[in-house]
């Protein structure tokens, strides 16, 4: 397992069903998100059965960890709901399913408070570099998706709730 001390667990809908963090999905990634100030990060292990050549991870797979977690720094860091207009990746060296990976991310740049530029990084068990993206995402308020009827209430009313709680707690960015 790789290290994981001076971060914190981040708060996530147990019921939710998205194939890359939801709890609800049997058959998806179950990412568990965690927080350092700055950075966003989680710890999959890929099962078998999402490979492509024999064990390795398929290249799709490794692209939803990377737009998972870059997407994740927009609500965790940035407290905005967001949506993925662009990203790039490069594939460094292979990635094996059954072996724990990191992958982690960060915010570079925030443009007009509408867009976002993240930085998505995974590694494998020996703290080496597998795959690099890079991505765009689009900000939106509350208010602005619920009136584009793109995503449920309750996630939503989570989401509200969420940075509320963070507001009211004092305990800032993730």
């Amino acid at each position: 397992m790789q290290e994981r001390e001076g971060v914190r667990q981040l708060p996530k809908m147990e019921n939710h069903l998205c194939f890359g963090c939801g709890p609800a999905n049997e058959h998806g990634l179950n990412m568990q998100f965690y927080g350092n100030g700055a950075s966003i990060m989680s710890w999959v292990t890929v099962p078998g059965h999402l490979c492509g050549w024999n064990n390795l991870v398929h290249g799709g797979i490794i692209s939803t960890l990377l737009d998972e977690i870059m997407s994740s720094s927009v609500v965790y860091v940035l407290q905005a709901m967001g949506m993925t207009r662009s990203m790039s990746l490069d594939f460094i060296q292979p990635v094996y399913a059954g072996r724990e990976i990191k992958v982690q991310s960060r915010i570079l740049e925030v443009k007009n408070g509408r867009e976002a530029t993240v930085e998505g990084i995974l590694s494998n068990e020996n703290g080496e570099i597998c795959a690099k993206s890079t991505g765009t995402y689009i900000l939106f308020s509350p208010e602005k998706i619920r009136k584009m009827g793109i995503i449920t209430d309750d996630v939503v009313g989570w989401f509200e709730h969420f940075i509320q709680g963070r507001e009211v707690s004092g305990q800032g960015a993730a």
